[in-house]
């Protein structure tokens, strides 16, 4: 299993971005799919994730500003964030769960400007 992710770059606060997962080599749906961040000096959090089923679930800090959502058969994750602020400039991870592991993407920085 190989994660793609896109879509991070340079926003000013009150801004949006969309990042993109793109998961390869599975076979059927995954069972769940995640975004997480970690800032500099600060340890991985979990930001939203969405099940197979659709259940979805935000950190407190990012409910509300952000949406998680798949497609493609739960191949491929979406994340729509909204009024950004510099808290949450970070690299921000996919991660898939599938057939019982867990697999990571290499990551995509976020950086929001005052």
């Amino acid at each position: 299993v190989q994660l793609q992710a896109s879509g991070g770059g340079l926003v000013q606060a009150g801004g949006s971005l969309r990042l993109s997962c793109v998961a390869s080599g599975i076979s059927g749906s995954a069972d769940a799919i995640a975004w997480y961040r970690q800032a500099p000096g600060k340890q991985r959090e979990m930001v939203a994730a969405i099940t197979a089923g659709d259940t979805t679930k935000y950190a407190d800090s990012v409910r509300g500003r952000f949406i998680i959502s798949t497609d493609n058969a739960q191949r491929s994750a979406h994340l729509q964030m909204h009024s950004l602020n510099p808290d949450d400039t970070a690299i921000y991870y996919c991660n898939v769960y599938y057939e019982l592991k867990g697999y990571w993407g290499q990551g995509t920085q976020v950086t929001v400007s005052s």
